[in-house]
């Protein structure tokens, strides 16, 4: 088992998801927070020039620039861009990284509560999942396309040998709240706690499987041919993140009075619902499939 001995807690990957800006801070005032006995961990402010000016990015989503061939074109040289290639020369280079584990904090608008956002497959990734799960058992557990190759990955927590998301919401765009801050910084001590009792190899007895939902795909909300918005989500579906679509269900509502079924032929579970920042993609929400992992025993136990 190769241990973990340097942690990185990001935030601020889009800047006006406060939560993340806001607590990196924290823990730069109370570093005890953030320390364990096992490995050394620190934070990075990814977007600082984001945040100044109250914006998710200036030129382009910072979380969508970190294919390791994206970060070796010059040619792709506007400011976030720019930022990725120095973020992957602080915490990788992407492949063969400095860092062993990437904590990206982010916040959603859309009501999904704490959600662990798994970027790879492996048996550290299900113990971790087993472990957030079985302390906090409100989160959720989240497969976000982890049958690529790292270096296939466009996320900024692909940069490091492990990445993980912590997604928490809802939250408003540049706006901060109570619980949501405190569910973000709950679920980074119970990753941070399992990378210590991981690497000592004192981690408890894990449940043998842990319920999850895997990435399918985006739909976008329903527009005419000049790319004018039809319609919105229907008020069934608003709100409802993780809870299940079937066939022949409302999913979006349209200014004439119509409703649009979903057409799929097999149960889904909606993600990322009516996320402000997706709207100009038009997307309406992720659909997820639900899956079981199963998690690895632990050493002695």
């Amino acid at each position: 088992m190769q241990t973990i001995k340097q942690v990185a807690v990001v935030g601020g990957t889009h800047g006006n998801e406060f939560s993340g800006i806001y607590l990196i801070r924290n823990y730069q005032h109370k570093p005890e927070w953030l320390q364990r006995q096992s490995f050394h961990a620190w934070t990075l402010f990814a977007n600082p020039e984001a945040y100044a000016a109250n914006r998710r990015y200036l030129d382009a989503d910072l979380n969508r620039q970190f294919r390791r061939e994206d970060l070796d074109n010059p040619e792709l040289s506007n400011y976030e861009q720019s930022r990725a290639k120095v973020i992957d020369a602080v915490l990788g280079p992407k492949g063969n990284p400095k860092v062993d584990l990437v904590i990206d904090l982010h916040n959603t608008t859309s009501n999904m509560g704490p959600v662990l956002i798994l970027t790879q497959a492996g048996d550290f990734y299900n113990q971790l999942a087993g472990y957030v799960k079985m302390k906090m058992p409100e989160a959720v557990i989240s497969c976000d396309e982890d049958h690529l190759p790292a270096e296939e990955h466009k996320l900024l927590c692909t940069t490091g040998r492990y990445g993980v998301i912590v997604e928490v919401g809802p939250q408003p765009q540049s706006v901060l709240r109570q619980d949501v801050l405190e569910q973000m910084h709950d679920m980074t001590q119970h990753i941070l706690d399992f990378v210590d009792l991981y690497n000592r190899k004192q981690l408890p007895q894990l449940p043998a499987e842990v319920e999850a939902y895997r990435y399918l795909h985006s739909i976008k909300l329903p527009v005419n041919e000049q790319g004018e918005r039809l319609g919105m989500v229907h008020s069934n579906v608003q709100d409802q993140d993780f809870k299940p679509i079937k066939p022949g269900d409302p999913i979006f509502k349209l200014f004439d009075g119509h409703q649009l079924v979903y057409e799929g032929d097999s149960e889904v579970y909606p993600s990322f619902i009516n996320e402000a920042a997706y709207y100009d993609n038009n997307l309406a929400m992720s659909l997820n499939e639900k899956i079981t992992l199963v998690v690895p025993p632990v050493a002695g136990n």
